[in-house]
């Protein structure tokens, strides 16, 4: 069976909030929700975490999931996107193929 679709934050949140109110437990949203406890407990981790972070630092105007922090997670996501295509490229080389962007013609 392969992996379950990434849940969206909102859907992540109401979870978490769901699991909070006492609305259900976490082994009660793992079956509900087919996900693992282990997964659920990352996610009330996480959310506590950033919660305590917020009010330690007192800053209400840098919310998570900011501009910055969205280019930057962009940026990430590219530079790991590229990194994966040269590994393939070199395995290719080394093992004695053309690497693809040799074989691609110009148009």
């Amino acid at each position: 069976m392969g992996r379950k679709p990434f849940r969206t934050t909102d859907e992540k949140f109401a979870i978490v909030m769901s699991v909070m109110r006492g609305e259900m437990s976490q082994v009660e949203a793992g079956r509900r929700l087919e996900l693992s406890q282990t997964t659920i407990s990352k996610w009330l981790k996480q959310f506590t975490e950033g919660g305590r972070e917020a009010l330690a630092r007192g800053d209400t105007r840098a919310a998570p999931g900011s501009r910055k922090e969205t280019e930057l997670e962009s940026q990430v996501e590219e530079l790991t996107t590229a990194l994966g295509e040269a590994y393939v490229e070199l395995r290719t080389w080394r093992k004695g193929g053309v690497p693809s962007r040799l074989m691609r013609t110009s148009n």
